[in-house]
């Protein structure tokens, strides 16, 4: 004889199934209303499947868009006019009663998602750096430009950003989504002679360093970096190398370390201006520091010796003014080449953007850094660092100081048509 079950146990099953039916009888459904039709004939009251519940429906809005809004308006046949395509749009996102606005992402800041199978050059450049045990900036810190820069026609037309001494950084800046470790694993003593010999088969001829912080170095890794300068060029004299470098702590003799192990481009970011730097920077870097750095790398090499680039984020609650004097303050300590791109925010747990600048903007402030003096500006939503028009510029000028043939100016204006043909695909 079976065991009786005790009336206890069945209650609280029970209780679930006449609430879950007691649910679904009460349920009440959103109608897309519609004016009758004359020409159909109506049932009558007495029919029986006659009734005035209406018929029940999966949309959640009771009123549905007129069939234009989904339209593109963004299409060649319907352009929308700049003031239009500036025009920040907003999204209500959340559940019933605790809703948020959110700004969608412009359309100037959209691009495609790389993909290794997409793109065979793409996938090449992946595995050969996986192969090598290289890592990239242009992985580890989200760049929206890797499909571009890496999906050349071939390894030559590509640009890769090489990033040294490992993936993790000892410094937690508030916009980098690079990770941050106060002890990071030892540096790979092979790194330098792997690095050179990969940047030796892909046949380049202009290449961007850049490293993380390693503040638990005595050194700040600079005798590291100026190990892998000299193996490459070694390897390939005729190579342009770019050293996107940390400040060392502020310690100069570390930068004259690096300034003099053959690079062509001393490149040192001051992000922002120095009135946000305390925000979003790591505390250990100022503002005056990263401005010594540029300085004393111009007093080792020379004004002709060396060219020296800084990099500014544009979106982060910078005011005019505050740009300006960055500007100038730059241009004080012989800076050759500056860059502006947007602030793109990696994840939720770093600073929110506070504007998305427009186009027509970053325009402005180029030809504003070009009439300072500045010998290069590349700017743009997309502009990075490293990036490959303002390569091309750079390495023309370099060309042209050591008394080679340079690339005619006709080349250089194929590639900013070049870059701007891409953007405007996007």
């Amino acid at each position: 004889m079976a065991a009786s079950v005790p009336i206890q146990r069945m209650q609280a099953p029970l209780r679930r199934s006449l609430a879950r039916a007691a649910a679904a009888s009460s349920r009440s459904y959103a109608t897309i209303p519609s004016a009758p039709d004359s020409a159909s004939p109506q049932p009558s009251s007495s029919s029986p499947n006659n009734s005035s519940k209406p018929r029940p429906t999966y949309f959640k809005d009771t009123s549905v868009a007129p069939f234009s809004e989904f339209l593109p308006t963004s299409s060649s046949a319907a352009p929308l006019s700049p003031s239009d395509a500036y025009t920040l749009r907003t999204a209500e996102v959340g559940p019933a009663g605790r809703k948020r606005t959110i700004t969608r992402l412009p359309e100037w800041l959209k691009t495609p998602i790389p993909s290794p199978g997409a793109n065979p050059n793409f996938g090449k450049i992946k595995a050969d750096l996986r192969g090598l045990g290289l890592h990239t900036v242009c992985e580890e810190a989200r760049c929206p430009n890797i499909g571009e820069c890496w999906g050349g026609s071939n390894k030559a037309a590509a640009t890769a950003t090489i990033m040294l001494m490992g993936d993790t950084c000892t410094r937690g800046c508030r916009f980098c989504s690079v990770k941050t470790n106060r002890a990071p694993a030892p540096l790979d003593p092979h790194e330098p002679e792997n690095t050179a010999e990969a940047l030796a088969r892909w046949g380049l001829g202009y290449v961007v360093l850049t490293s993380v912080d390693r503040d638990d170095l005595a050194d700040g890794g600079a005798h590291h970096f100026a190990e892998t300068i000299r193996r490459i060029k070694q390897k390939k004299p005729t190579l342009l190398v770019e050293a996107l470098t940390g400040d060392f702590m502020g310690d100069l003799d570390m930068v004259k370390v690096v300034a003099e192990s053959g690079l062509d481009v001393y490149a040192h970011n001051v992000e922002t201006t120095e009135g946000l730097t305390p925000y979003v920077r790591d505390r250990r870097a100022t503002f005056r520091q990263s401005l010594k750095v540029l300085e004393h790398v111009k007093a080792v090499k020379g004004k002709e010796g060396i060219i020296t680039k800084t990099s500014i984020m544009l979106g982060l609650g910078e005011t005019e003014e505050e740009l300006w004097e960055t500007l100038r303050e730059l241009r004080k300590v012989d800076v050759d080449v500056v860059t502006f791109g947007q602030y793109m925010r990696p994840t939720k747990r770093h600073l929110k953007v506070e504007k998305y600048v427009t186009p027509d903007e970053f325009e402005l402030w180029r030809q504003r850094a070009l009439d300072m003096g500045f010998l290069y500006c590349a700017s743009g939503p997309l502009v990075r660092s490293s990036y490959k028009a303002g390569e091309a510029f750079i390495e023309n000028v370099l060309r042209k100081r050591a008394g080679e043939k340079p690339m005619s100016t006709q080349g250089i204006d194929q590639v900013l048509a070049a870059e701007e043909a891409s953007k405007q695909s996007m």
